[in-house]
C-alpha cells in the first residue's frame, strides 16, 4: 500500500492546469450542443468535424515544433498523420460528395474509377506499415517505455480523454446515431490529447529532456553491470 501511495505521489499530477479548462469547457458544452445544435453540424465535413481537424493540426504543429524529445514527438507527428487521413476517409468525404445531396458520398466502388479506392487504401496501408517499421527500427518503443517510467501523468486531461473514448464508443447504441453526441465526445478526446501534448512539450513540470532519458539508460546499464 505504501508503494502504491508513493507511486501516485511520484507519477500522478492532480493539478488543474489551464489546458484542462479547455477540455472541461468542451465537455460541458456538449450538453447545450445536444439540446440546440441541428444534427447537420455533426455530419461529415460539418462544424464539429472541422473543429476536430483544426485541433488535430494544432497537435501536429506542437509535435513538430517541440524543442524537447524531438525524436519521440517527430514520430508522434507521423502517427497523428494516420488519424488525420482516417478522419477524412482517405479523402473520399472531401472530394467525392454526391451532387444535390447532403451528407451523402460516393463509395470507392461507385466512382468512375473503381480502381482508385484500391490505390488509395494501398497507399494508406503502406504508410501505416512505414510508420510501424519506423517505430520498430528506430526503437521508439524503448524511448516510450523510458518516458513512461519517468514522467508524471496529468490526471485531469487523461480522465477527460478516457471518459470521451468511453462515451464515444457507446454513442451509437446509447443515442441511436446522434451525430452531435458522437462527434462532440470525439472533439473532447482530441482537445484532451491537445492538452497532454502541450504539457509534455511545453510545461516545465512535465517536460522530460533527452538527457534525462539518456541518464536513465546509463543508470540501468550501470545497475546491470554491478
Amino acid at each position: 500500500m505504501k508503494n502504491f501511495i508513493e507511486f501516485i505521489k511520484n507519477h500522478i499530477d492532480f493539478k488543474f492546469y489551464p489546458v484542462c479548462f479547455i477540455a472541461l469547457a468542451v465537455g460541458v458544452s456538449i450538453i447545450p450542443m445536444l439540446m440546440y445544435l441541428p444534427q447537420k453540424y455533426g455530419f461529415e465535413n460539418g462544424l464539429l468535424e472541422n473543429i476536430q481537424m483544426t485541433v488535430l493540426f494544432i497537435i501536429l504543429y506542437l509535435c513538430l515544433t517541440s524543442k524537447v524529445n524531438k525524436r519521440f514527438f517527430n514520430f508522434a507527428a507521423l502517427a497523428l498523420s494516420l488519424i488525420i487521413i482516417r478522419e477524412v476517409n482517405c479523402g473520399r468525404t472531401l472530394f467525392f460528395p454526391i451532387p444535390d445531396t447532403y451528407h451523402q458520398y460516393y463509395s470507392w466502388k461507385d466512382l468512375p474509377w473503381p480502381w482508385l479506392g484500391k490505390v488509395v487504401h494501398g497507399i494508406y496501408g503502406t504508410w501505416i506499415a512505414i510508420v510501424a517499421l519506423i517505430f520498430l527500427k528506430k526503437k521508439i518503443y524503448v524511448d516510450l517505455w523510458k518516458i513512461i517510467k519517468n514522467i508524471r501523468f496529468p490526471f485531469w486531461n487523461i480522465l477527460f480523454a478516457v471518459f470521451a473514448m468511453f462515451m464515444g464508443a457507446i454513442a451509437e447504441k446509447l443515442t441511436n446515431n446522434n451525430f452531435i453526441f458522437e462527434e462532440g465526445f470525439e472533439l473532447l478526446f482530441y482537445v484532451s490529447l491537445l492538452g497532454i501534448v502541450w504539457l509534455y512539450s511545453r510545461n516545465k513540470n512535465f517536460i522530460l529532456e533527452e538527457d534525462a532519458i539518456q541518464q536513465q539508460t546509463h543508470k540501468e546499464c550501470t545497475d546491470n553491470n554491478v
